[in-house]
């Protein structure tokens, strides 16, 4: 796919950004009752009437596809067909959303009485809802939000009926169906449960296709899911998973469908509301199990302000022009429709880029709020700034990001001073304002007696609230960011050179970032680009040279990297050094977490973001994919065979990156 299919940073369209609306202005001045009430009339695609939930069912049991696959298991177990048949029934039954304009009604009442205390305003683009409403009587819709919080299934529904927009269905996991009362609410408001994983069950990824193939065959509802999967705990994108959009793309393949409309959409919070949560579950205290008492105690909540919201429903993008001259659709007629067909390469790899591309497109529309820049100016200067110098260096931030084409909702006619000072109010939970100076809650702060593990446990819940703030900026400064490291790594002007680093930092970190396959040349020219146009290069024809004001720049680009840099070191080392020949796969995080631990309390190592299960997650997956280290599968256990010398090597080239960096940094450190 050309690199500039769905984005490209120097396209004019992103110039212009659409108009918001708060939509819980109305709310604040009506009643909601009546509101949840209104006559609800959504235009369906073509006209079409909504289809009750049992005939829905009748015609997915009765699909040739699902009868096939029936005939084929029932063939391979030796069981009867009708037994087949029956089970594929049980986890239609157990699966299958029974929409109810009633529950609907019911959450529309709720949710406007919940999000008029959670937030001050919770603000949509018109125009993306405009698109929406033409997109959806023209071709199947697919609804695909970022995903950093409950919050975002439960908004997009609530948008969708005030807007008068047909209902989705939702693929939500098992974990909500087992909520008392709660579940059964989804399910009639929408929602469609399925298990984390198939395993090799061929009946239930049968039944399950063909539901969600039936639906959007039909159009009897916009179809919804997550592109990444699950929640991001870190605020960064996640790696997209690809196994949900094959399944909405096979139909137009086949020939079924004219076209589909993937919509993007990205939701952006102010303050996130489970924050602290997802710190600790980053530093290995387990995600609690979703119940109806944990929603009861969750209320309290509701006391707490949690600032802005936005909602961006970006431009539908044409399944049919996105596949255009890279999908044979003629090899789908070499068997009948209903024959079940594993993915091609050249599909695989269509689906694995757009899947790349569309998460792209959500990154960019994300609305940024000030406190992200002064999230992260905190974190790179962990002894804190004075409030003064903290506000001059937000406002250069500010205008750092603009011109790297951040989309930053920075409020007109007001002093920089206000900003922040309102930012830091909202965050105060975070972070201490003394006689001036500006820091995170980083000290022990407690006031029982904490052993030092537990001091550790403590500032790095903070760091890693924080940097979930600053990972929703890290897209804007990634490309830069990796050119300014590689730029110090490599010692060199030689533009191949520079280039040579460059590409080796974006594959290492091509699990931590969202980085499109085969874009690397494209990723180089970019960064280029954006920082030739602030003045901060020069790039001739061989070389690329640093302009005499570009040092601060680039300076603090490189420290952008450095939490990552260090983590991937703290891996590396800890494989080379504290583990044993039979480290197995679940024993690899704890085994990382303790060795980051130790050498945090030994004074030896200050990035706690090293600690974060995210982070070492992504770290073992660079070196599996540099081939460093290995799987092998031992009995019922995995163990990672770990090729010390090229594990040192890395950490070695890492190291090289950091070492210079610092020393770069140090130097701007003593010129301020």
């Amino acid at each position: 796919m050309a690199s500039r299919a769905l984005y490209s940073p120097r396209h004019p369209v992103l110039k212009k950004r659409d108009d918001f609306e708060d939509v819980l202005e109305e709310r604040r001045r009506s009643s909601d009752l009546r509101y949840a009430l209104r006559c609800y009339t959504p235009t369906l695609y073509k006209g079409l009437v909504p289809c009750k939930a049992s005939m829905l069912k009748s015609i997915v049991l009765q699909s040739d596809h699902l009868q096939y696959v029936i005939k084929q298991v029932s063939s391979e177990s030796g069981d009867s067909a009708e037994c087949v048949a029956e089970e594929a029934s049980l986890i239609l039954d157990e699966m299958a959303h029974r929409l109810q304009l009633s529950t609907i009604r019911f959450f529309a009442f709720t949710l406007s009485k919940a999000f008029k205390r959670l937030f001050r305003s919770v603000c949509v683009n018109e125009e993306g809802i405009q698109r929406l409403q033409q997109a959806v009587q023209e071709h199947p819709v697919v609804l695909l939000p970022s995903h950093r919080s409950y919050m975002d299934f439960l908004m997009m529904s609530y948008l969708l009926y005030m807007c008068d927009l047909p209902l989705p269905v939702i693929a939500a996991g098992m974990d909500f169906m087992s909520m008392k009362f709660v579940g059964e609410m989804l399910r009639m408001s929408g929602a469609f449960f399925i298990r984390r994983s198939f395993g090799g069950d061929q009946l239930y990824w049968a039944v399950f296709s063909e539901y969600v193939k039936t639906m959007l065959r039909n159009g009897y509802a916009p179809v919804e899911f997550f592109l990444e999967g699950t929640r991001s705990r870190t605020c960064k994108s996640l790696t997209p998973k690809t196994g949900l959009l094959n399944i909405v793309m096979e139909p137009f393949f086949k020939g079924e469908l004219f076209d589909v409309n993937l919509v993007p959409v990205s939701i952006s919070y102010e303050r996130i509301l489970e924050e602290s949560l997802y710190a600790r579950e980053l530093l290995g205290i387990p995600k609690p199990k979703e119940s109806t008492s944990g929603l009861l105690k969750a209320r309290r909540v509701l006391s707490e302000d949690y600032g802005s919201m936005h909602v961006y429903f970006g431009h539908p993008v044409s399944l049919r022009s996105l596949a255009e001259g890279k999908i044979n659709r003629s090899q789908y007629n070499l068997l009948p429709r209903y024959i079940p067909q594993k993915p091609r390469v050249d599909t695989h790899e269509f689906l694995n880029d757009a899947a790349f591309r569309l998460v792209r497109i959500q990154e960019e529309n994300m609305v940024l709020k000030p406190w992200v820049l002064i999230a992260t100016l905190l974190l790179q200067n962990p002894d804190g700034l004075e409030l003064s110098f903290l506000t001059e260096q937000t406002d250069w931030l500010r205008h750092l990001a603009l011109a790297f084409g951040a989309f930053l909702d920075w409020p007109d006619h007001e002093a920089c001073s206000e900003v922040v000072s309102c930012s830091l109010a909202l965050h105060r939970h975070l972070l201490s304002v003394s006689a001036g100076h500006v820091q995170l809650n980083v000290t022990d702060t407690p006031q029982v007696e904490t052993t030092p593990e537990e001091a550790v446990f403590h500032r790095a819940v903070v760091v890693l609230s924080c940097a979930s703030y600053r990972n929703q900026i890290l897209h804007v400064f990634l490309r830069p960011a990796l050119l300014a490291v590689a730029m110090q790594s490599a010692n060199s002007n030689r533009k191949d050179d520079v280039y040579n680093c460059f590409n080796f930092l974006r594959n290492m970190f091509s699990s931590e970032f969202i980085l499109c396959p085969g874009d690397s040349v494209q990723d180089f020219e970019d960064a280029c680009y954006l920082l030739m146009k602030r003045g901060v290069l020069q790039v001739l024809e061989h070389e690329i040279v640093m302009s005499a004001s570009g040092h601060s720049t680039l300076a603090f680009l490189c420290s952008v990297l450095d939490p990552f840099l260090q983590g991937y070191q703290v891996v590396c080392r800890c494989l080379c050094e504290e583990t044993n020949e039979n480290l197995t796969e679940k024993e690899f995080i704890p085994a990382v977490r303790s060795f980051a631990l130790k050498l945090i309390l030994a004074g030896r190592l200050k990035c706690c973001e090293a600690l974060s299960s995210d982070l070492q997650k992504n770290a073992l997956a660079a070196l599996l994919r540099l081939k460093a280290v290995r799987k092998v599968k031992v009995g019922d256990q995995v163990t990672l065979k770990v090729n010390k010398i090229a594990v040192n090597s890395l950490e070695d080239t890492l190291g090289k990156s950091n070492l210079n960096q610092n020393s770069w940094c140090s130097s701007m450190a003593m010129l301020k």
